[in-house]
């Protein structure tokens, strides 16, 4: 009998092991405006929050455990509307290490101002595929598949298809109802949700900025550390084709996130650049992001 314990025993450390977690979640829920409801209940919360993120198995990948994909999380409660029901922001930060280096670059930085929720303290959060349980449950699985999505294309040419298809699925679990009373799941809520962001990453027009995604990191940023002057001709590359996808689709959620993940990263590497780079990159990005095209002239 023992003999066959310690077997099981054994058995599920390499199934363990072999199944190990993607994420590596950091999670942080901001109370500051809260003026009734407990402050103990959130604290469960956050708990919950990172055992959900953290002890989810979302895909049938093979993650070592120095793989797990950095990311942090800050729910900002902004209204109590009852007791066990509640309207928030949350922002999500998630990056890849950059090789042979200890620098790690951002590949989603975004906040989501249309997260509400229901929740009562000790209530358990549920991952089901093809079932809906609650809002919450389902806005954080929808950006645990986008983050490994976003991963994946960095290092292989569309490489986080399948867990943009996965992604697409939470949308897709949403009932009407639920959709309609938890905005930023539809088309119709505005044109800088949910909605857009997998609308987006799955569009035909799209996918040369997918591929773009894994020039920028995997043959450009991953260079740097050995062939610097190889890393920004292929970075520069990669914004030729982010120029292509922002004048195909003009005014798309993907290039607005790309310029809130990359802006200062991209100044702080061509200060270092040829004038030629510079004079391109600047050109570049004042048509990706002729908002801001002030920020990119410090690259002089």
């Amino acid at each position: 009998m023992l003999k066959k314990m310690v077997g099981v025993a054994l058995l599920l450390s390499v199934a363990a092991t072999i199944f190990g977690q993607e994420l590596n979640a950091t999670v942080r829920i901001n109370i500051q405006k809260l003026q009734t409801v407990d402050p103990k209940v959130f604290e469960t919360l956050e708990q919950t929050l990172r055992e959900f993120l953290n002890n989810q198995k979302w895909s049938d990948a093979y993650y070592e455990p120095n793989e797990r994909i950095n990311c942090n999380i800050l729910l900002t409660i902004q209204e109590e509307r009852s007791p066990t029901s509640f309207k928030a922001d949350l922002a999500v930060q998630a990056s890849r290490p950059v090789y042979n280096s200890s620098y790690e670059t951002v590949i989603l930085n975004h906040i989501d101002r249309d997260v509400t929720f229901v929740y009562e303290q000790f209530q358990p959060l549920f991952y089901s595929r093809n079932a809906y349980n609650d809002n919450l449950s389902a806005v954080l699985s929808f950006y645990s598949f986008l983050i490994l999505g976003l991963d994946g294309d960095t290092f292989a040419p569309l490489g986080g298809e399948k867990y943009f298809q996965l992604t697409q699925e939470v949308l897709n679990t949403i009932p009407s109802g639920a959709a309609s009373a938890n905005p930023g799941w539809r088309a119709l809520d505005g044109d800088r949700n949910r909605f857009w962001i997998i609308e987006n990453m799955l569009s035909p027009r799209v996918r040369p900025f997918r591929q773009a995604m894994y020039d920028y990191h995997r043959q450009s940023l991953d260079w740097m550390a050995s062939d610097t002057n190889k890393g920004r001709q292929a970075m520069v590359g990669a914004l030729e084709k982010v120029a292509d996808v922002n004048q195909a689709y003009p005014n798309s959620m993907v290039i607005q996130m790309f310029n809130n993940n990359k802006s200062q990263e991209l100044i702080e590497i061509f200060k270092r650049g040829t004038l030629a780079e510079q004079d391109r990159v600047i050109q570049l990005m004042t048509r990706i992001d002729p908002a801001n095209i002030s920020k990119y002239r410090a690259i002089k």
